[in-house]
């Protein structure tokens, strides 16, 4: 795992980022997103896990900045003030990266902010092959997700309870809006962020299933 700037057209100027994986090994890229905690070692750790399975060349932007939330009022705060279409350009910015470095395709997956971004980054940036997106919606403000032209494979629990954004209410208006391809999966006993083990719903089995089929999406579409 190796820091690097990514450039990117964001006014807030490049993007920091870690980069896992070799594109000697193999020419699969992935950008992973962040919860609403910021790039901390978690969603780190999850990155070089999908990268280890694919095998893929993962890239996770810094899209806070260096901030971190260390409690749910903090993290909903750096949500909230999140510059979205910012960070739109940033995950843009990754893409044209990792192409650069050799990766001939490239997926997007992310996790509770990051499923929303993941989405809109498949509606919205050119270059993104296939998306994964983890209990995460986008505001109709930011994308249209009815325009996604690319695969799509969504990963919602079925006991998540943060309403409107990824509830199995936002769920089922999600799967009536999507055109494209898709494969969508609801896990049973799953409450938000279920796959994120610091936290209080995470759901090992769930989890496990959710990152094999993550990997065979990518591994066909990418």
């Amino acid at each position: 795992m190796s820091k690097v700037a990514v450039p990117s057209e964001n006014k807030s100027g490049p993007v920091p980022a870690v980069l896992v994986g070799d594109p000697s090994v193999t020419k699969r890229g992935v950008v992973v997103l962040q919860e609403w905690w910021g790039m901390n070692k978690q969603i780190q750790d999850e990155a070089k896990q999908i990268a280890a399975m694919g095998p893929f060349v993962a890239i996770v932007p810094d899209l806070y900045r260096g901030k971190v939330a260390t409690d749910n009022e903090h993290a909903n705060h750096l949500m909230s003030n999140l510059d979205w279409p910012g960070a739109v350009k940033d995950i843009e910015a990754c893409v044209r990266y990792l192409r650069q470095r050799g990766c001939t395709k490239v997926g997007v997956t992310g996790f509770c902010m990051g499923g929303a971004l993941t989405l809109a980054a498949a509606a919205l940036v050119p270059g993104v092959d296939a998306a994964a997106p983890f209990y995460g919606i986008p505001s109709p403000d930011l994308c249209d997700v009815s325009k996604i032209a690319v695969p799509v494979q969504c990963h919602f629990g079925d006991n998540d309870q943060v309403m409107g954004f990824s509830d199995p209410e936002s769920q089922e208006k999600l799967k009536k809006k999507l055109k494209c391809q898709y494969e969508f999966h609801v896990y049973k006993g799953a409450g938000h962020a279920f796959t994120n083990e610091t936290g209080p719903n995470y759901h090992p089995e769930n989890c496990k299933l959710s990152f094999q089929r993550l990997v065979k999406f990518f591994q066909t579409h990418l």
